[in-house]
């Protein structure tokens, strides 16, 4: 007599195809929770921070930024009564000063020597993260205090020509922090845009296999972990950069901190837009398979076939 093979033969396959699609799935979450963030940081070091046309650019629109406008104005403003003492007008005088000085802020002149000092100040960022100096990383109102002074001189504004032009800088990056951020700085340069490369051939990679070894239902397994994987990844990224952000204004002097935090937020903008992009890509994808997943489901039930 023929005796049939055991009726949970099947089962037992399929829970252990689903066990392994389980486990891989999990393992592709946890890597894209790691490589989503470390490719978009390294690619923005890479793209961002180490191109000095892409750097200005960046920085370039807080000309018009109230607080940095605020900063610079009192910067110059107190440089220059320190060369000026003209006893019971010193407050009159000081208060004249700077509202010519918060007058030249809003000009175009202005934002080109902003432009100029930034482009200059670059060298201080790059010299931090290849680590050859151990000092803080600032911008030097040089060019914009010589620009201001002209530019008062000329219209015969008292006393302008005694405004001294001399490394006056605002502090974005605080010595002590900057010498903490060199090794990762170091690895992101490192890395370049590889870090987002090997993530995409990774998810080619393991859609594609998926599909060859396990079918349509395997194929959007994975696409709904990768999905998944790059929501958790954007928001790790976020919370980097929120926390990058707070450690580098802490050792900032609370005289700069406004104007430093608009430079660092001016230069993480393009991560802060990553995080969005990922995250809508990411949600598109997990609801998009799942979805399939449960239409493919009801489709077989109806057709009389095991549930997708």
């Amino acid at each position: 007599m023929r005796t049939s093979p055991p009726a949970t033969s099947k089962p037992s396959k399929a829970s252990a195809i689903s066990a392994t699609s389980v486990a891989l799935s999990a393992v592709l979450l946890v890597l894209l929770a790691v490589l989503v963030p470390f490719s978009a940081l390294s690619a923005w070091v890479d793209l961002e921070i180490d191109d000095t046309d892409r750097y200005v650019a960046a920085v370039s629109p807080l000309s018009s930024d109230p607080a940095v406008q605020s900063t610079v104005t009192d910067l110059i403003t107190d440089e220059a009564m320190r060369q000026i003492d003209l006893g019971p007008l010193q407050d009159t005088v000081r208060d004249f000063l700077h509202e010519a000085v918060r007058s030249f802020t809003s000009t175009e002149a202005f934002r080109t020597a902003w432009d100029t000092a930034n482009r200059t100040a670059h060298e201080a960022v790059t010299a931090a993260l290849d680590g050859d100096s151990g000092e803080a990383v600032t911008i030097d109102l040089a060019p914009v205090i010589e620009q201001v002074k002209q530019d008062l001189v000329s219209q015969g504004v008292p006393f302008a020509d005694q405004i001294p032009v001399q490394r006056t800088e605002i502090t974005v990056i605080g010595a002590d922090r900057a010498d903490s951020l060199r090794d990762s700085f170091h690895w992101l340069r490192y890395c370049s845009i590889w870090p987002a490369v090997a993530t995409l051939v990774l998810l080619v990679l393991v859609v594609g296999i998926a599909t060859v070894r396990g079918g349509l239902r395997a194929a959007l397994t994975a696409t709904a972990a990768v999905g998944a994987g790059f929501v958790l990844g954007a928001i790790v990224l976020r919370i980097l950069v929120a926390v990058g952000r707070s450690r580098v204004l802490d050792e900032v002097p609370g005289s700069d901190r406004d104007a430093a935090a608009a430079v660092v937020d001016a230069l993480t903008a393009s991560l802060r837009t990553t995080v969005w992009a990922v995250l809508a890509v990411g949600a598109v994808l997990l609801v998009g398979a799942v979805v399939a997943r449960v239409v493919l489901g009801r489709r077989r039930t109806e057709r009389g076939g095991p549930p997708g």
